[in-house]
């Protein structure tokens, strides 16, 4: 899970308010600081909606750019900040999730009724046509020979989308 907020109590424990992977959007919880094991993420990905472009980060410095398919308008995806959730490979790769997909935190504002409830993912797709376009059910798509560069960042990466 991603940490948005650690702080101390009266008796100087501390608590970490972390993301939950659950509905709504952005649902937080406090744990108990001594009952997790913490580790520093290097990466980061970043999406903006209105440029529909994808950044990759490691240790702050961009790594890689990428025109990226977004939700339609009725099928909007969502924003805020999520964290990578599942890491699952795709064989073939030329389905309908490409190569491979990394499973977020969040879900689709607007579905429900779909696979994983409609959890929102930043995936692969085989068509260099969808970049730039608007033309998704809500995930990011990635061409997939650049989404195989982001098979390598971990779980708990910190997705940031924004519009």
């Amino acid at each position: 899970m991603l940490v948005k907020a650690a702080r101390l109590d009266a008796s100087g424990r501390p608590w970490l308010e972390v993301y939950l992977p659950i509905r709504p959007n952005g649902s937080t919880g406090w744990v108990r600081g001594e009952d997790v094991g913490l580790e520093r993420r290097h990466d980061r990905i970043e999406v903006d909606l209105s440029e529909r472009t994808l950044r990759h980060l490691h240790d702050g410095r961009l790594v890689g750019r990428f025109s990226v398919a977004v939700g339609q308008s009725r099928f909007p995806t969502g924003t805020g900040t999520f964290y990578v959730w599942a890491k699952v490979p795709f064989d073939p790769p030329s389905g309908a999730y490409g190569v491979y997909a990394l499973g977020l935190s969040g879900f689709s504002p607007v579905l429900s009724d779909w696979p994983g409830e409609g959890r929102m993912a930043v995936h692969g797709t085989p068509d260099p046509n969808d970049r730039g376009q608007a033309v998704s059910f809500g995930c990011v798509r990635v061409y997939n020979p650049d989404m195989a560069t982001l098979e390598r960042v971990p779980l708990g990466t910190p997705v940031i989308i924004r519009r």
